[in-house]
Order: structure tokens, then sequence, then C-alpha cells
């Protein structure tokens, strides 16, 4: 997207964290933001900012959230990534029934064509397993959620877990948002 800031890109008439609020606010009791930099870029959504402890790619903003997570009474956090404005209004009771048939609690979206491991439901208690594989130089979200048993909630419309990347994507999505209109 040209070095801009994914989810403050509009579209469909606003940003595209707007679009996820919309759709996630519903389902849960509270959202993070999982994000580094100025945490005032995000002040307008009113949602608590959590900063990676040490950068070390996704998997770091997920342990940064299952840690405040944790520490706020929450037993699982849900993620998302920002730039997916089309995720299912029933992607957390979908997760949640999901994982109870997850070892580990741990379970993931699919649609008819593939995983989607960044779109996830996570108990706080693997924030230890989590911290000791990003210790131990794992960075791969599929390389920890394969060795902690995650099972897929599966949903049939390949379109909500679409992450909008290009500006290509991002035409392509207002097109599908307009014949939704």
């Amino acid at each position: 997207m040209g070095g801009v800031d994914k989810a403050l890109v509009t579209f469909a008439g606003k940003s595209l964290l707007a679009h996820v609020l919309d759709r996630l606010e519903p389902q849960v009791e509270e959202v993070l933001i999982s994000a580094n930099g100025d945490a005032s870029r995000f002040a307008q959504f009113g949602c608590k900012v959590v900063a990676d402890a040490k950068a070390q790619g996704p998997l770091s903003g997920v342990l940064a959230c299952l840690k405040r997570a944790a520490a706020m009474g929450a037993t699982h956090l849900v993620t998302t990534p920002v730039d997916t404005p089309f995720i299912p209004g029933d992607l957390v009771p979908q997760l949640l029934l999901a994982a109870e048939s997850a070892p580990e609690g741990l379970a993931m979206a699919r649609d008819d064509q593939q995983d989607h491991p960044a779109t996830a439901v996570w108990p706080v208690g693997l924030a230890d397993a989590l911290a000791a594989y990003l210790a131990e130089g794992g960075r791969k979200v599929t390389g920890f959620t394969k060795a902690h048993g995650a099972v897929t909630a599966r949903f049939p419309d390949a379109r909500a877990f679409v992450n909008l990347n290009t500006p290509e994507d991002l035409a392509q999505a207002e097109t599908w948002a307009k014949g939704a209109a």
C-alpha cells in the first residue's frame, strides 16, 4: 500500500480498522490493537494499543496481547489482521466452538481453500509457550499453531479472509462491497 499505515487506509468510505472493528466489537468484550509506533494515531477508535515487548513479527504482537488479555482477566484472545474487512459476523463463536475440540484450545479460521492462522482464538495460557517459541527463534505462525494442535473453524465464504495488501486488492474489494450494497 505504498508504505502507509494499512489500518488507516480508506475502504468503502472508512478505514480498514473501522471495518474490522464494526465486525469484531459485537463479538468480544474488548478490542486491543497490536501496533508499534505512535499509539495516538488510533486514539479515535477508543481501543487500547499494545506494543510488542520485542519486535519479532506477528507472533510478538500476539504474545503482547495474550499477556495484556490475561492481566485483564480474559481467558482467550481473538486475532485477525487489520486488512481483512470482511471477517464473518460469527467469527468468534465459531472459533470458540472449534477450539473446544483442540488439545490446547487453539483454533484458526479456514475457508474452502486454505487456513488463515492469523485469524484465530488463542487461550491466554499459551503465552509462556509462545514466549519460548519466539525465544528459540520461531517466527512462523503456522509453526506454532501446528506444534500446539490448532484445529480449524470452517467458513464458507473465501472472501471473508481476503487480505487487502495492494491497491489492486483494494479496488477488487471496492467492487465486491458495491455489489453487496
